[in-house]
């Protein structure tokens, strides 16, 4: 949620304590008035940000890092070796491990440094398990290490520091070949010693120190080393300089891609010309698109793919970081490429990155495939999978900011059943608790919050509340004080609890890094803690980048303590363990029975374990529903394939078109949900005419039908990793075409959807993919041949959709009010043929809500059709689960016409099955063969 003009109702809906609210609400009126874009003042650019534009400053050329050999100890597990700076004489440890599954890990820190330098927790699942490293030859120069297989070697260079990957006689990445390595090391104010005859003797014969004299000079010379100005905000840095960068070069390499979050196209683009792209949780008020600054979340990881090899690189670090990324190739044209190959051009294409980040280590992961699966299974064993949702959390979602009172969600409930329009969750935003008080209710507004959880749960449906991680304070609220009590708020940097600017009026910010802080927040989720609740009500973080109303940039001032740490090592952090905590709460409700369902908007690399993120404040324009493609695209290839946008846009009115068309878009995104903005018009499905509520009606159904589809790769997401909505590259790696495509996508490997995203549209052009392919269109069951342009008429019911020949996809025709009230259904079956090979599919079916499946109680079946024979076995024949629902229907697409079909059941008893051909479509559909979903059986057509 976002704040916007500052109208009457936002005026009114802000609570704030007297004191401070003529302050909160002139800073608003200042802050906010007369615009509905992002005001970039508010935010820094690179050269606004004082180690972002040092490092900058630094250009290409020759390293001052040196690698002395002579201390280089090889073990088992790692080598170490130390590097000195020339310059300044500085040591640094380099750390290299050869990881299990195809991966390196780099890790350069100083080798004493004044204090400890903040290394990232919690973020790996475990310590990652390591291979043996082997030498293979030694002199000089360098040293060669082998990487398990003869062909795959690193090779350190010494003078320059230099660090090549190498498979046979290719390079597939280098550190530090542009001599852009840079480590601040921690010193001791010159300024500040005299008084400390200890403190500055400690420093001179510490030899990470030795060469502070040169650097004396240095430091007066350069601004923002011990202390920044933004706006009117100071940050003290009691720490002065310690910010870090490596650089990275992928020759072969034009195509890159991640790094989120940020309102840009899925390939990322080189940053030469402009600023790098910046990592850094932040609350920006209606983002502009297709540009670089950070957004709410940022997850660094990037991956590099070409026809040949996918690469990731995962730079482990949580604070403010800055990436530019240029190329050999960027700017050139097609005809110019063209040119270079007639010409015999022996320019190889390749890709440079460099990271930039304020404070902490170089701690970084270099995946090396080679697939993109395998990418995407080394990156899971770091960092963990997306978390396993209740089944529900995948139907359709209606929120707003906000439903005034228990009347109106009530109303919003029946209708939704008058106009026969699932959905399975209605939310409530901050106005439905009392005075901004987290944990609580409006006393007059939601008097009785557990009849209305009950009203909805008697329809099998649920409902999810805000609870945001700023605290009001005031001494009669329970939750302020206990935090206050166990000294569990971040502290600013006079060592008071740190307060700002937010919903409430002045509010504390709990220090989530602590995990004791985490254990009492999960606590109050509990039943008898959390009054009003029940367990069909969920959580929504929001604000949790952390917003501060007040402070630089709209967030905490970095200077900020958490315990030992300043904010700026943690920053990037906080989000997360406000998601972590609240999933927490959420099992331990249940005594670990339930799963979680919560929803973020600011994460971090390994956010995927506790939930879904969503892309923030959008506004209701076609550019910002085209963008939704990219935006959740890049999330899932870094592991949170649980993202959806606002259907319809925060911000604004959407007209019914670009509404219908958003709700077609969203009904085919992992996480559905439509949202709206304080000040806009209600915009409820039927609130546009009986025309415009078919088509929405129509899309929502769509989704509902698919629902195993999606829970079943859900399941398959959390068990390997493997992104849920994904881009065409991903499945068809060698294929040029797919490598920037972002207007369309695939959800597992066997739809294809191309939205309708521009406005009037009468016709859209998919790409469909693979030259043995061939592709069925979902609606009309007409064939097309992969490898293609295909230009699609459309009208405003049309929502392009293609399966892929040779899968096998379930689906429930019975939609009913809400997903839970399916789980029994029949299901059928849509098998898609394709002559040059089997077709295959999965199909997956638990409780829908609990972690029973952990202890194997769910059904797993494979469904193949080879040699006309279509079959049912079981994946996982020691899992034990039961169900009602049956096979009603199976519909068979590119089929010919069979004499007879016999159904074989599990007790070898046949049966003759009917059918209908449809010969002017080559479909065929039998009907009716009755076998439960979780029976083995076969159906041979002869």
């Amino acid at each position: 949620m976002k704040w916007a003009e500052p109208t009457k109702s936002i005026i009114k809906m802000a609570t704030f304590g007297e004191r401070m609210a003529p302050v909160l609400v002139l800073w608003l009126a200042v802050s906010l008035s007369g615009t509905w874009a992002v005001d970039r003042g508010n935010f820094k650019t690179c050269d606004q940000s004082a180690f972002c534009k040092r490092q900058r400053a630094l250009k290409p050329g020759q390293s001052p890092y040196r690698a002395l050999l002579e201390t280089m100890e090889l073990t088992n597990t790692r080598l170490t070796l130390q590097l000195i700076n020339d310059n300044n004489k500085v040591h640094l440890l380099l750390e290299l491990y050869r990881l299990q599954g195809n991966m390196t890990r780099v890790k350069i820190n100083e080798l004493k440094p004044l204090k400890p330098r903040y290394e990232v927790p919690d973020v790996l699942i475990r310590e990652p398990p390591t291979e043996p490293l082997s030498l293979l030859s030694q002199d000089e120069n360098g040293v060669v290490l082998s990487l398990g297989s003869e062909s795959q070697r690193v090779i350190v260079s010494a003078r320059p520091f230099r660090l090549d990957i190498v498979e046979g006689h290719n390079v597939l990445m280098s550190l530090n070949s542009r001599g852009l390595l840079a480590f601040e090391h921690l010193r001791m104010r010159k300024d500040t010693t005299q008084a400390d005859p200890e403190a500055e003797k400690k420093e001179d014969a510490d030899p990470a120190n030795q060469a502070e004299a040169a650097n004396e000079e240095e430091d007066k010379a350069e601004d923002g080393m011990w202390e920044e100005v933004f706006k009117s905000h100071a940050d003290s840095k009691p720490n002065g300089p310690s910010a870090v960068s490596l650089d990275f070069s992928l020759p072969g390499v034009e195509h890159v891609y991640g790094i989120p979050e940020h309102a840009d196209t899925l390939k990322l683009k080189t940053t030469d010309s402009g600023d790098p792209y910046r990592l850094y949780n932040l609350d920006v008020f209606q983002y502009e698109l297709y540009n670089p600054m950070a957004l709410y979340g940022a997850v660094p990881v990037m991956l590099a793919h070409n026809a040949e090899q996918t690469m990731g690189i995962f730079w482990l670090n949580a604070a403010e970081t800055w990436v530019d990324i240029s190329s050999n190739t960027a700017g050139k044209t097609v005809f110019g490429k063209m040119l270079d190959y007639v010409q015999g051009s022996s320019e190889t294409p390749q890709t440079d990155v460099r990271w930039i980040s304020e404070s902490g280590i170089i701690d970084v992961f270099v995946m090396l495939g080679p697939t993109p699966k395998d990418v995407f299974a080394q990156y899971a064993s770091l960092t963990g999978t997306q978390a396993f949702p209740p089944l529900s959390a995948l139907g359709y979602h209606q929120c707003r900011w906000n439903y005034n009172d228990q009347e109106d969600v009530k109303a919003v409930d029946a209708n939704f059943d008058e106009h026969d329009i699932p959905y399975d969750f209605i939310w409530l935003d901050i106005e439905h608790t009392d005075g901004k008080r987290y944990f609580t209710w409006d006393p007059h507004k939601f008097a009785t919050p557990k009849e209305m959880l009950q009203g909805i749960m008697d329809k099998k449906r649920k409902m999810v509340a805000i609870v945001d991680p700023h605290i009001k304070v005031d001494s009669n609220y329970k939750i302020h004080n206990e935090i206050r009590s166990k000294g569990f708020y971040i502290q600013n940097k006079d060592g008071g609890d740190y307060e700002g600017w937010c919903w409430p009026g002045s509010a504390g910010y709990p220090d989530f890094t602590r995990p004791d802080m985490r254990a009492w927040w999960a606590s109050m989720f509990a039943y008898d803690q959390y009054e009003g609740s029940m367990e069909n009500l969920y959580t929504w973080n929001d604000m949790n980048e952390p917003s501060v109303f007040n402070g630089p940039e709209v967030t905490m001032h970095k200077d900020a303590k958490h315990g030992e740490w300043e904010h700026r090592d943690v920053h990037n952090l906080y989000g997360l363990y406000v998601q972590m905590a609240t999933a927490e709460g959420q099992i331990q409700r249940s005594g670990g029975v339930e799963r979680p369902f919560v929803l973020t908007r600011a994460f971090f690399a390994g956010s995927q374990r506790y939930g879904a993120v969503w892309t923030g404040d959008n506004a209701a324009e076609w550019e910002h529903l085209k963008i939704s493609i990219p935006m959740c695209l890049s999330l899932g290839l870094v592991g949170i394939s649980f993202c959806g946008a606002d259907v319809g846009g925060f911000f604004k009115a959407p007209s019914s078109e670009l509404l219908v068309r958003w709700y077609q878009t969203g009904a085919y995104q992992p996480f559905f949900r439509a949202h709206a903005h304080l000040d806009t018009p209600r915009r409820e499905p039927w609130l546009f005419g009986p025309e415009n509520t078919a088509l929405i009606r129509t899309a929502v159904r769509e989704r509902y039908t698919l629902l195993p589809y999606w829970y079943q790769l859900f399941y398959h997401a959390y068990r390997t990793g493997e992104p849920i909505m994904r881009p065409l590259w991903v499945e068809y790696p060698q294929d040029p075409a797919t490598f920037a495509i972002d207007d369309e996508f695939l959800i597992g490997k066997d739809l294809l959807v191309h939205p309708v995203t521009e406005e009037g549209a009468r016709g859209v052009t998919a790409y469909l993919p693979g030259k043995d392919e061939v592709w069925f269109d979902v609606h009309t069951f007409q064939k097309h041949n992969g490898a293609q342009n295909l230009y699609i008429p459309v009208t405003m019911s049309s929502i392009p959709v293609f399966q892929r020949g040779g899968s096998i996809i379930p689906r429930k025709h019975r939609v009913r009010r809400s997903s839970s009230c399916m789980a029994h259904d029949p299901y059928t079956l849509y098998v898609a043929l394709n002559l040059q090979r089997n077709a295959e599919g999965e199909l997956y079916i638990d409780d829908g809500h609990t972690f029973n499946f952990e202890r194997k109680e769910f059904i797993h079946r494979r469904l193949s059709f080879a040699n006309n024979v279509l079959s049912s076995t079981n994946l996982v024949p020691d899992a034990q689960f039961a169900t009602g629902s049956w096979v009603e229907r199976i519909i068979i697409l590119g089929a010919s016409k069979p004499s007879k079909v016999t159904l074989r059941g599990p007790d070898g008893e046949e049966n003759q099955l009917e059918f209908e051909f449809d010969a002017s479509m080559s479909v065929l559909t039998l009907r009716k063969p009755g076998m439960n979903a979780g029976a083995n059986w076969t159906i041979t057509l002869q």
